[in-house]
């Protein structure tokens, strides 16, 4: 199985940020990144209008676009699903081709996680603290238990995970 990492935040705390500016630079380390990303919203990927969606809404329950350049698979999940399973989800990404999985979200998931925080937010950091945290990364210094790691120096997060891969 791949390693996976989830980032875990409150809302407007910068993990989509964080995470665009910790791929290319695990890429240039020789890191190869996959991603999950966790939404509470309702959401399409396909267009409206598009085969791909036009099918999916006439009741295909996976739909696979590809071309040249990239694949996508769409999968239809029942509508009285309780929640969605991140060990399930990253079994379904190609190990082979990956050597970490970066995950946005998924909070209470007991996989290894750096908490993403900020003051702004209006809520405490150690809310977000259990047993699976391996660092925190915020914008101003804090004394958790676990390492600190400044949000606005996302070469030390990377070097962060390249030791924790490591380990």
């Amino acid at each position: 199985m791949l390693p996976l990492i989830a980032f875990a935040a409150w809302s407007g705390s910068g993990k989509t940020t964080l995470l665009e500016q910790l791929i290319p630079l695990l890429k240039a380390r020789q890191i190869r990144c996959g991603l999950i990303k966790h939404t509470h919203h309702q959401m399409d990927i396909d267009t409206p209008g598009k085969d791909s969606y036009r099918l999916r809404k006439a009741g295909a329950d996976q739909v696979l676009v590809a071309s040249q350049q990239r694949w996508a698979l769409m999968t239809e999940t029942p509508d009285n699903a309780e929640s969605v399973d991140l060990h399930f989800l990253a079994s379904r990404l190609d190990a082979s081709t990956l050597d970490l999985v970066l995950v946005e979200g998924f909070k209470d998931e007991t996989v290894p996680k750096i908490v993403v925080w900020r003051a702004e937010t209006g809520r405490k950091a150690d809310e977000l603290l259990d047993k699976h945290v391996i660092a925190v990364a915020s914008d101003q210094p804090l004394t958790v238990g676990v390492p600190w790691l400044d949000l606005n120096r996302p070469e030390r997060v990377a070097d962060f995970i390249v030791e924790w891969l490591k380990g």
